[in-house]
């Protein structure tokens, strides 16, 4: 795949008709807790929603529940931008982050899964 194609591709989210919860795997010690809904997601990362955004450059380890694979997947995920909350705007407060170590196969699921969802859209 040409570097052009995968950036379009990257580009490319999956707006969730549900959110999907997303934990942070604090430490074996600590278990697993609340992170925030994920809202659309793409080969690249995500975008969660959540009333306290972490700032930009923070990375965790997070369990992201993927539908296709009827599972969670476990990754490291760094915050790229955040949206705190305010009255005046009409958008949920939250973060988008990117995925930093998620497996290749795990990407082209997703990726798969978000070019599917497309193409239902333009049917209906």
């Amino acid at each position: 795949m040409s570097t052009e194609t995968l950036a379009r591709t990257a580009a490319r989210r999956r707006y969730l008709p549900s959110p999907l919860l997303v934990l942070r795997s604090a430490s074996p010690a600590h278990g697993r807790v609340f992170f925030g809904y994920a809202r659309n997601i793409s080969r690249s990362g995500l975008y969660i929603s959540t009333v306290n955004p972490r700032q930009p450059g923070s990375r965790f380890h997070l369990e992201v529940p993927i539908p296709p694979l009827g599972r969670c997947v476990s990754c490291v995920c760094e915050v790229v931008w955040k949206r705190d909350f305010s009255p005046a705007c009409p958008y949920d407060p939250g973060m988008g982050m990117k995925f930093i170590d998620l497996d290749e196969d795990i990407a082209r699921i997703i990726d798969g899964w978000v070019i599917q969802q497309e193409m239902v859209s333009a049917e209906s």
